[in-house]
């Protein structure tokens, strides 16, 4: 197999997932905070609630509606370029893949119009109802396919026939395989995390215009206190993972962590420049005997080099060194954010600290780059395998040449920036109108129904 064809169709599965990964992150979050802005209207009564439910609501439909498009132009990819992937894995891969479709999905789009439609057609309690089966959806939609991507990395509960498929024989194993629970409560907190920054950068601009907005407050304290108290959580949480990926792993960890040699007392290297000609990091900054300690729990605990494995199965380290800090960066910055709101909160100053406000803004999107940051990490750092340590990627795509791919790749990068271009800017511009303004057109839109309704 040609060698280019297998980068094209690596790198054009790796565009659409990029596009793909950033609405299911963000629709996985704010589906959740929707339920809880009703259920809170629900319990106090403050219209505050119901109003935000409103302006958020259209935002999250655009972002469900492009996140479904752009999942199925990914299906199709496993037919086209990947066939001899979806053929040796389809016996264990394609029931998970049916379970989300059946499950997950239905109750999503079952009640996605009643959610969108029906809050003046059904009763109160039956429209949450449907906004927490929506929210519940894309959650076990994220089970799913987070364990389908958990079993690519850590296979369990198969066997091999004749033909070299991989058979189930444990589907409890296939489904909780080894990897699967970390990688499931780090995405999970990975996207409610990414749609706190999202609502407060959101609330932050408006607060710039006018603090005295008190539904931009609303929203706002809303998403710093889920900054401040989930952000700790994932940083534990993000630690055990990689404590799993270590153990079963090894490889991935040695390239995230820049160690090309196996070394007692490793250091923890914070920045350099990984030279795999030379196997080396130049010009690192590294704190002496940290990595092992993180990784080992031990001041000199030994730690694994890609010394360690065939030089035929080292992942890129350059990709998987640096995604890796950028991920781990945002998070600290994020953390830096959540134990700021705290501190200004304290000082009844949440509210009226412009130049925090300008950090929240900025920090909007951060979530989604420490996603696909995370993704490129786990990804990059699998090769040269689709399935960890069975199944390597050259003999996992279809028959094809690299023309083919070129020319649908440039098809897919002219739609997808032009098509998602689009509704990005018209989300942006949703944002930017204050929910304020929305509010006294909600409330205008019900009272003209009012009157020229003649059952009224």
């Amino acid at each position: 197999m040609n060698e280019l064809a297998v980068d094209l169709a690596r790198f054009q599965f790796a565009f659409t997932v990029s596009f793909h990964i950033i609405f299911p992150a963000f629709t996985i979050g704010l589906a959740s905070y929707l339920a809880v802005l009703e259920g809170l209207y629900l319990k106090t009564g403050k219209h505050k609630y119901i109003e935000l439910y409103h302006y958020w609501i259209k935002i999250f439909a655009i972002s469900f509606g492009m996140g479904v498009v752009s999942g199925i132009v990914m299906s199709y990819q496993f037919g086209t370029n990947w066939s001899v992937f979806s053929d040796k894995t389809g016996p264990v891969l394609g029931p998970l893949m049916g379970y989300e479709v059946f499950t997950a999905f239905f109750l999503e789009a079952g009640f996605l119009g009643v959610m969108l439609f029906g809050m003046n057609r059904v009763g109160k309690n039956l429209h949450f109802l449907s906004t927490v089966i929506v929210a519940f959806g894309t959650l076990f939609s994220a089970f799913w396919i987070l364990s389908v991507n958990s079993w690519m990395q850590t296979p369990a509960g198969y066997s091999m026939n004749e033909l070299g498929h991989f058979i189930p024989v444990d589907w409890w194993a296939v489904v909780f395989n080894p990897s699967f629970p970390y990688r499931l409560v780090h995405m999970v907190l990975a996207a409610f995390l990414t749609t706190a920054f999202v609502v407060g950068g959101v609330g932050a601009f408006h607060l710039l215009r006018s603090q005295s907005n008190h539904l931009a407050r609303t929203m706002f304290s809303m998403a710093m206190w889920m900054a401040a108290i989930v952000t700790p959580i994932q940083v534990i949480v993000g630690d055990l993972h990689g404590l799993n990926t270590l153990e079963h792993q090894p490889a991935k960890v040695a390239a995230m962590e820049g160690h090309f040699d196996t070394q007692k007392g490793a250091p923890l290297i914070l920045f350099g420049l990984p030279n795999e000609e030379e196997k080396t990091v130049d010009y690192k900054i590294a704190i002496p005997h940290l990595g092992s300690l993180i990784l080992t729990h031990e001041w000199n605990g030994e730690v694994k080099g890609l010394d360690a494995f065939p030089e035929d199965e080292h992942p890129p380290v350059g990709i998987v060194f640096w995604s890796f800090r950028i991920m781990v960066g945002i998070g600290f910055l994020m953390l830096a954010i959540g134990l700021t709101s705290l501190w200004l909160r304290r000082k009844d100053e949440l509210y009226h600290n412009e130049w925090f406000h300008r950090c929240c803004v900025v920090m909007a999107p951060t979530g989604f780059v420490a996603i696909i940051c995370g993704w490129v990490t786990t990804e990059v750092g699998r090769q040269p395998y689709t399935v960890y340590g069975l199944l390597r990627t050259i003999d996992s795509i279809s028959p094809v040449n690299a023309a083919a791919v070129s020319v649908s790749l440039a098809a897919f990068v002219v739609v997808y920036f032009t098509v998602f271009g689009a509704g990005f800017f018209y989300l942006l511009r949703l944002m930017r109108k204050s929910p304020t303004k929305y509010q006294a057109e909600l409330k205008g839109q019900s009272a003209v129904s009012t009157t020229t309704d003649p059952t009224l």
